[in-house]
């Protein structure tokens, strides 16, 4: 076999590896209404600049015949490239293989780029798609997860962390989106749970659905695990990007500066009518978007302890972070929840 040969076979396989799970899984991936690993981290990335990381990966478990099952890549697809320009490190799990299950070699390609995000100062961005643990690789396993969960901690308050939870995350999938700085969902599709539905009814004999009892609309409104929601994965790849562009890369870098391209001398009149005489409330977003840059802001929390509004926004072309009290809701008065969320904003 010629080197020319052998470049050929090696794209042959690499264009295999691509496929995933093969095309009647990508299929279903896409009648779920979610797209495929690879085609998420097209959609997120700036053309053409992401560098994948650990493509011919496999599992080297041979216990319940795992050497006899195809696990392109064990599951996950993980590199760096640039968003908007920026240097990003990512972790996509690729639910068309094995569920997008967690193994041991799986954890170790997202632990490999988790060092790297900590060693160049820049962010990292899991976009979660698993079933949980590999049950077939048992302990190695779960003590991937424990690595994971250790750099998590590792990274915290070094470089951002975004978790997207793009389908259903179960058992170990639930608990790095918690250690992470930022946690978005997409409504419909993603659930974030210890345990299913199933296990559920078997123990209280109580019926709930995977939505009802990890969807969207629970992590955003209720428990505040996750803080923002999207209608679908494009809308959360804009989300991503919008909240990327308020934070630095890592804490020793400086905020992004971007051109003020609104006025300095402008006055902000309508403030004037906005905060009514007497008891009556007001909305506090009217009055933040009157103050800073374009009346452009980008809430955290935008559906949890609606008391408290927490966002980025920018003044004279740099990020700020805002926490103010809701006079719409309940009086603006704190309470566990609204305390709780403005505490993890500030920190």
């Amino acid at each position: 076999m010629t080197f020319v040969d052998k470049i050929n076979d090696l794209q042959d396989k690499k264009q295999k590896l691509e496929l995933g799970g093969g095309k009647e899984r990508i299929a279903t991936q896409h009648e779920k209404g979610k797209l495929t690993a690879r085609e998420r981290i097209n959609k997120l990335f700036d053309e053409g600049s992401f560098v994948e990381v650990g493509t011919f990966a496999e599992t080297s478990c041979i216990d319940f015949d795992m050497q006899k099952k195809k696990a392109p890549g064990d599951g996950v697809v993980t590199g760096y490239g640039t968003i908007n320009g920026r240097p990003v490190f990512a972790a996509a799990q690729d639910f068309t293989v094995i569920a997008g299950s967690l193994g041991g070699m799986h954890a170790k390609k997202i632990v490999n780029v988790m060092n790297m995000a900590a060693k160049t100062g820049a962010p990292f961005i899991a976009l979660n798609d698993s079933g949980g643990a590999r049950i077939e690789e048992g302990v190695e396993a779960l003590g991937g997860y424990g690595d994971i969960f250790k750099m998590n901690t590792m990274l915290s308050g070094v470089v951002p962390q975004i978790t997207v939870i793009m389908g259903p995350c179960a058992g170990g999938a639930s608990y790095s989106p918690a250690l992470s700085d930022f946690v978005f969902m997409v409504e419909n599709t993603a659930q974030m749970f210890i345990t299913g539905p199933s296990v559920i009814q078997a123990i209280t004999g109580e019926e709930v659905t995977m939505d009802e009892l990890g969807g969207a609309k629970i992590h955003t409104t209720k428990s505040g695990n996750a803080h923002r929601s999207f209608e679908n994965e494009d809308q959360c790849f804009d989300g991503i990007k919008k909240l990327l562009s308020f934070l630095p890369d890592n804490n020793l870098a400086g905020l992004p500066q971007y051109e003020c391209t609104d006025s300095l001398n402008r006055t902000a009149e309508a403030i004037y009518d906005l905060i009514p005489e007497g008891k009556s409330g007001y909305d506090v977003k009217s009055l933040i978007l009157q103050i800073v840059d374009n009346a452009d802001i980008f809430e955290i929390h935008p559906d949890f302890a609606q008391n408290v509004v927490t966002c980025f926004a920018r003044i004279n072309g740099k990020t700020v972070g805002i926490v103010a009290n809701q006079p719409n809701v309940k009086a603006g008065c704190l309470d566990i929840d609204a305390s709780d969320k403005a505490a993890r904003f500030v920190r």
